[in-house]
């Protein structure tokens, strides 16, 4: 899910001076019905719209997160940020592990995505000036290769062919798309476009 050519860090980057980030995966079930109002138990995803204020990556969808603050660990990190954007109340939110660190040239971060579940709906609303908005995605949805889509987007006067999730009328893309990607083939998502 990495655009194509992948942004590299700039020549001559000192590693001490990447930032650590870390973004909340927060899988729990949804509260949706079928057609005849039967409760349905799919699981869900959040993420959030960046506002479109915000300098870098503003009107992208991301997982709720942000700087890891000295002193704190990664968890900590995605659990305060997911609290400080999306009112998250960590309270019974079971951490269940992270995913594979990815750095972000861009902005000059090395993100540390981390899972974690909750056995009920969160209560949820947006609680800074970061977040437009605040996705609630099933899973099933964003493994369905009908949802997998490639556009050409310019970067630097250059084109770049970048695949996304469409969902909601949102596509996620970049950085949040390579997350989910990893952790969707760990569930068995095969990654592969629609025929």
């Amino acid at each position: 899910m990495a655009p194509v050519p992948r942004r590299q860090w700039p020549s001559g980057v000192n590693p001490a001076r990447i930032r650590n980030a870390a973004g909340l995966v927060l899988v729990f079930p949804g509260d949706e019905h079928d057609r005849v109002g039967a409760a349905l138990a799919r699981a869900h995803i959040v993420l959030t719209v960046r506002a479109d204020t915000l300098r870098r990556h503003s009107g992208q969808v991301s997982l709720p997160g942000g700087v890891v603050e000295p002193g704190e660990t990664f968890e900590q990190a995605a659990l305060r940020e997911a609290f400080e954007e999306v009112a998250l109340a960590p309270d019974d939110v079971r951490v269940l592990g992270a995913l594979t660190p990815l750095d972000i040239p861009v902005s000059g971060f090395r993100l540390h995505p981390v899972v974690a579940a909750l056995d009920r709906r969160p209560t949820l609303a947006a609680v800074d000036g970061e977040v437009a908005h605040i996705l609630e995605v099933a899973i099933d949805d964003l493994m369905d290769p009908a949802r997998l889509v490639h556009s050409s987007r310019e970067r630097e006067g250059l084109p770049v062919q970048v695949p996304a999730f469409r969902v909601s009328d949102h596509e996620i893309w970049g950085a949040t798309a390579m997350v989910l990607a990893e952790f969707l083939t760990l569930l068995g998502w095969s990654g592969r476009l629609h025929d």
